[in-house]
């Protein structure tokens, strides 16, 4: 497929590896950064989603979506992606995705507006569609406001190994296959982000517990995706 991804705001906090892994499937280890976990949160919008070769229909190719991950290798090498979930504003995407990709993608009210709460920042809200054993629906409510000049990650830099991820890994439970898509794009042009509002609940929704620590946080205006067909490891 080829998709669009623009407005992405990378929110990381530090966790113990203790706490993730429970979380992951057994066939994987859990990617560390100095001997670090990490957890992220990211709001971005989807654009011009479609398969390769066919044209975009505006009703399923433009969508907003917020996603909760970590990273992960295999046997030592591979690193990628690993989602706790993804929700979407796009009920027939997300059934797609569910069935064809195996990713924990649930349907969202989301919503991103520019130059709000003020000139040059963005705000992203998201509320899913079904209440939580808690009571409540699991969503976001964050503001930033970019700063600094947009350049490219160093490797071997912890901005490196946060934002550039070129695979992603997927398991599907009833019948315990892990898979692995690859996906290709230019390196992320990334700069700074203030965080002006962050309310979120999505990380409890997946069993792990909100850090206390101010995130890490990027943004980047987006990069033109390639999406490959998911490869069976097991």
């Amino acid at each position: 497929m080829s998709q669009k991804w623009r407005d992405l705001l990378f929110l990381h906090w530090p966790v113990p590896v203790d706490s993730l892994r429970p979380l992951v499937p057994e066939e994987l280890e859990i990617d560390l950064h100095d001997g670090v976990a990490y957890v992220g949160l990211v709001p971005f919008s989807m654009r011009d989603v479609h398969p390769r070769g066919l044209p975009a229909w505006r009703p399923m190719s433009d969508f907003h979506e917020t996603n909760v991950r970590t990273y992960v290798h295999r046997r030592g090498r591979d690193p990628g992606v690993w989602f706790f979930s993804l929700d979407a504003a796009n009920a027939a995407a997300v059934a797609i995705a569910r069935t064809w990709f195996h990713l924990p993608y649930w349907t969202a009210r989301m919503r991103v507006q520019h130059d709000n709460p003020q000139p040059g920042a963005l705000s992203y809200y998201s509320e899913r569609r079904w209440t939580s054993v808690t009571g409540h629906r699991p969503g976001c409510r964050i503001a930033c406001l970019p700063t600094g000049s947009p350049a490219p990650a160093e490797p071997g830099t912890l901005d490196h190994f946060l934002v550039e991820r070129y695979l992603l890994y997927a398991f599907d439970p009833h019948k315990h296959r892990l898979f692995r898509g690859q996906v290709h794009h230019s390196p992320y042009q990334v700069q700074p982000a203030r965080i002006l509002d962050c309310d979120e609940n999505l990380l409890a929704a997946a069993g792990i517990t909100h850090p206390s620590a101010q995130p890490i946080s990027h943004f980047s205006t987006g990069v033109d995706v390639d999406v490959y067909g998911l490869e069976r490891l097991t």
